[in-house]
């Protein structure tokens, strides 16, 4: 729900730093903050809009200075969200800011929702739903695929390609319409078999955007890989090793790691979030059996497994497990403990049914990092595909995406057999209206109050 009063929040993250940022926005953004601010030179323009200004931070109530900053002010339409926007630039401890915050709240703002900035500029008009998106895909960010992705759909590109596929859709129905007002009358209407060439051609357009959402997914969020495995066989070494630091515990008592570990690493444009899990045995306690439960989630859920067996033990039924949960996977299975005598081989591994390509390794020494390293970034990009050249600088990236076209789909094809059926144009018409509804809701042009929370509530405060 949109409510016409002042917000304000930090829009740049907790903890101590140089600077820090106090924003408001509502229509007594700018009173509010000339009532905190003066400026340090007397007769200096403190209402100039853009412009940075020197000043001084005072308590309203006491006059007792708080702090030296700067002052920009914004004013209605032409600011971020539409509204007056004010924005004090201060020193940025932590005490401070709150302590800022604080005198404005005391000045009649409200502390700021997670993301009700941006919600602000989408519904005064400022940005549509995908550059929203967008913006809170650059603040998470963790490659440069992915920054390069969120660019792409804030300068608008995923909107253009949305709004043309609706607007296409919006044509098939205005056939309807005349076909409907001007049944009666002697004027040449496209025929249905025309009709249903033009859904299928759409159609295609609205599968090709579909079949982007697995590479949109793999450069926002990064693609997954969970390390499986019986215990001790080295997967807590091997995160450490691609980590580059202790960040699973490693001990030779078996069944240490008790839940899953999540991990990001950089091996290239997209990054690898790596899962390391607890080992694949039966008859641990209670507590170690969740961790395995776990495990087999995470492998399940996974892009991509990295299979690892004990090669100085001989094999078992936890290495069979293993072996199942890989059935049909993408990834690569790491023969470890090279650096022992060996007591498992290859060549049973794949006589036993792994279909994962086997190498062996030693996850205490670093001499094959880097073959690793490089093996997983082209897993990866494997994962993400080429994309389309039709559709290069275009994809979904989020669920929301997936959905609605879906809906639109599903609906077009309705429509398709109610044409074929030579079904009334009215309930041909139903459906393609149902189409460019579903084909609105990702852009925002249909959107629910529902759909708005479930978008914003991801965005930290101050955005």
């Amino acid at each position: 729900m949109y409510l016409a009063d002042t917000i304000v929040a930090p829009a740049t993250p907790p903890g101590s730093g140089a600077v820090a940022i106090v924003r408001l926005s509502g229509p007594r953004a700018i009173e509010i903050a000339l009532e905190l601010w003066r400026p340090l030179r007397a007769g200096a323009a403190a209402r100039a809009a853009r412009v940075l200004r020197l000043g001084e931070i005072r308590d309203p109530a006491s006059g007792a200075p708080i702090d030296r900053a700067l002052l920009a002010i914004f004013p209605a339409p032409n600011s971020f969200t539409g509204e007056h926007v004010a924005e004090l630039q201060c020193h940025g401890g932590r005490y401070l800011v709150r302590r800022i915050v604080a005198l404005a709240a005391g000045r009649g703002a409200r502390p700021a929702e997670p993301g009700e900035f941006t919600r602000r500029a989408f519904l005064n008009g400022r940005v549509d739903l995908t550059e929203a998106e967008a913006i809170a895909d650059l603040v998470s960010a963790r490659g440069d695929a992915a920054l390069g992705q969120a660019l792409e759909h804030l300068s608008g590109a995923l909107v253009r390609r949305v709004e043309g596929l609706r607007h296409q859709t919006i044509a098939l129905r205005a056939r309807l319409e005349a076909e409907i007002d001007f049944a009666d009358e002697d004027i040449s209407l496209p025929s249905r078999a025309d009709f249903t060439r033009a859904i299928d051609a759409l159609g295609a357009d609205l599968r090709a955007l579909l079949d982007t959402f697995r590479r949109g997914r793999i450069v926002r969020d990064g693609a997954r890989a969970a390390i499986i495995g019986k215990p001790n066989a080295g997967k807590s070494s091997l995160l450490n090793l691609l980590l580059g630091s202790d960040r699973a515990i490693v001990t030779p008592i078996p069944g240490a790691t008790r839940d899953v570990i999540e991990e990001a690493v950089a091996l290239g444009p997209i990054p690898l979030i790596l899962a390391d899990t607890a080992g694949l045995r039966p008859g641990a306690d209670p507590v170690e059996s969740i961790g395995i439960e776990r495990a087999r989630r995470a492998a399940a859920s996974a892009d991509l497994l990295i299979a690892v067996f004990d090669g100085s033990r001989p094999f078992d039924s936890d290495d069979a497990e293993v072996i199942a949960l890989a059935a049909g996977r993408r990834g690569l299975a790491l023969l470890n403990k090279r650096d022992l005598p060996p007591r498992l081989a290859a060549e049973e591994l794949r006589a036993r049914g792994l279909t994962l390509p086997v190498t062996d390794f030693c996850a205490l020494a670093d001499d094959q990092l880097d073959a690793l390293r490089a093996r997983l970034a082209e897993l990866v990009a494997t994962l993400a595909g080429d994309p389309d050249p039709d559709f290069a600088r275009v994809t979904i990236s989020r669920e929301r995406h997936r959905a609605a076209l879906d809906s639109a789909l599903a609906a077009l094809a309705e429509a398709r057999a109610s044409a074929v059926a030579a079904m009334p144009p009215e309930i041909v018409a139903v459906d393609i209206a149902a189409a460019a509804e579903a084909l609105g809701a990702i852009t925002g042009v249909v959107a629910t109050e529902d759909i708005l929370d479930l978008i914003f509530r991801e965005f930290c405060i101050g955005k």
